[in-house]
């Protein structure tokens, strides 16, 4: 690949130079890991050797001691490089395009949605990640009836993918004068964006409201410049387009993976968010956390650390490896 990536021919296609060089990239980790491993073993046989050869008793005890630490470190290492050889899912790096919208709850829910756009931007504020809003309609009693955004970093998507579904929350609402808890919903949606070489877009196919053979329809009014609207707009036009195609792979997994059901399913609910109990449910490993306000405050890190281990255990059974 680093041979490749130095052909004129290569440097002078920048679609195949990009793919290329983001395929090096991923390989990197792999090598890194396996040139530990291989150093590791390496140290292991000469360990052995030492302990049959040695006469001297603190050498001996020194190498005995190597060896165990060494021979414990091996199981996770080996873990780690049949998780890294597994094929991963090709958009784990991109940036992501996140939708949250009220579902059922009226007000509610609206003021709902904009508890999880706080919760999601103090998570992604923590990352050091880059949240720019793109779209949106706030509630009448506060909150969001719906509100795009667009989320840069690394490794977004990977990171951010499981949050797709119907989250429910569990409270009396403001308005309730009886005390009663209420059940309300919204909805979030998590797609990885599509750059300029992922979909080509022909300018004969846009209007300036919609792109005419998908009939997507896609609005950006948050800058006063019409030229960077605009801009924003293809960009988030593009990045629909590309998940027409990327959902037929979503789809494809999602019948074996439950971590990955709600996304092929954006009807699944996901999680609970119970106030009176403090607690946080997420339904697809059945992870219960009763420290709902940390939760809120956007430390989701640990939940979604979760997830990611239930899918890992998940492709390695499916990778029979």
């Amino acid at each position: 690949m680093s041979e490749l990536l130095t052909r004129p021919d290569i440097l002078s296609d920048m679609k195949k130079y990009v793919k290329l060089n983001k395929e090096y990239k991923d390989l990197q980790p792999i090598i890194e890991s396996y040139e530990r491993y291989k150093l590791a073993m390496s140290n292991i046989s000469s360990a052995r050797e030492l302990l049959a050869t040695e006469k001297d008793e603190e050498m001996r005890e020194m190498a005995k001691a190597e060896l165990d630490d060494l021979t414990a470190a091996l199981p996770q290492m080996e873990e780690e490089i049949q998780l890294l050889i597994i094929p991963k899912d090709p958009e784990d790096d991109k940036n992501a395009v996140m939708e949250i919208r009220a579902g059922t709850g009226g007000d509610e829910a609206s003021i709902f949605a904009g508890d999880l756009f706080r919760m999601y931007t103090k998570f992604f504020e923590s990352k050091g990640w880059r949240c720019e809003v793109t779209n949106v309609s706030e509630g009448t009693a506060g909150g969001y009836k719906e509100i795009v955004m667009s989320i840069t970093g690394e490794s977004v998507y990977g990171i951010m993918k499981y949050e797709s579904g119907v989250h429910r929350v569990q409270r009396v609402p403001q308005t309730e004068t009886q005390g009663r808890i209420h059940t309300s919903a919204a909805s979030v949606v998590v797609l990885p964006e599509a750059d300029e070489f992922d979909v080509d877009l022909r300018n004969e196919d846009i209007r300036k409201d919609t792109h005419i053979p998908s009939n997507i329809v896609v609005t950006c009014q948050d800058e006063k410049s019409q030229i960077k609207n605009y801009e924003k707009a293809l960009k988030e036009l593009r990045t629909r387009l590309y998940n027409l195609e990327y959902q037929k792979y979503i789809d494809e997994v999602s019948h074996r993976r439950k971590t990955m059901v709600s996304t092929g399913d954006r009807s699944a609910k996901i999680r609970t968010y119970n106030y009176p109990q403090g607690r946080m449910t997420d339904h697809r490993i059945n992870l219960t956390i009763y420290n709902l306000p940390s939760i809120l405050d956007g430390n989701i890190q640990e939940v979604l650390d979760k997830l990611q281990m239930a899918e890992n255990a998940e492709r390695l059974k499916e990778s029979n490896i």
